[in-house]
């Protein structure tokens, strides 16, 4: 049978500013060992700032968010002005504070951010298409933000372990509307009305190869809806 076709969103290049490398990498391994066919897509905008990853301050440079995530597609990438829904199958979004700051302005304010356009009308077109949406770490928030009432996993809505430095987003999430699953790092939840799947990734202080069998549990769940 045909791999399923896969767009992948990228929002930039490392975890402060663009998306996290690790959690990218990982998608595009578990796509790759699932059969998928990848087409790698990120918007043709500046990022919000630029931040100086070995002293985590930012800097006074310019930088493009599709520029800048052709480093991690290996210069195989499209403008996300191009991505046509029904030449695809599924979609998903690694995570890194790129999606907060670029794909959306979540960093900066929060549950009444606004999605960027292009962002937005991929998830209403996969979700209208009822094809399936992948996303991990804080990606989750596009989709509450943008499908009333979803179902996501950030990991959990409590730090009692001090695990999960975040945990205020899950219920940042409730406030939307949405509902939050409280799920392991290596576990995906699967909101199958809505066919999205949401794994926590790096908002859990994890092994970072618990962190790859979670995005793979997010991937396999994405490629079995699609």
């Amino acid at each position: 049978k045909m791999g399923k076709r896969v767009a992948v969103v990228l929002a930039g290049c490392g975890v402060f500013d663009g998306s996290e490398i690790h959690e990218a990498s990982a998608v595009l391994v578990h796509l790759s060992r699932g059969g998928a066919t990848v087409q790698m897509f990120a918007p043709d905008v500046d990022q919000m700032h630029v931040v100086d990853h070995l002293k985590g301050d930012p800097t006074e440079e310019k930088r493009n968010v599709l520029v800048e995530s052709a480093r991690l597609a290996r210069g195989d990438i499209q403008d996300l002005a191009q991505l046509k829904v029904d030449e695809l199958d599924a979609v998903i979004f690694p995570g890194g504070f790129g999606v907060a700051k670029n794909l959306c302005d979540w960093a900066v304010k929060g549950k009444d951010c606004s999605v960027h356009s292009q962002v937005e009308a991929a998830l209403q077109a996969f979700h209208s298409a009822k094809k399936p949406i992948g996303l991990c770490c804080i990606s989750p928030v596009l989709a509450a933000k943008v499908i009333p009432g979803c179902e996501v996993t950030v990991g959990c809505d409590n730090n009692d372990d001090g695990r999960f430095p975040d945990a205020e987003t899950a219920g940042t999430i409730e406030q939307l509307g949405c509902k939050h699953v409280s799920k392991e790092v290596t576990e995906a939840h699967v909101d199958e009305k809505n066919k999205i799947v949401t794994t926590c990734a790096f908002m859990c202080k994890a092994p970072l190869h618990e962190i790859f069998d979670g995005v793979g549990a997010m991937v396999q769940e994405v490629l079995k809806l699609a």
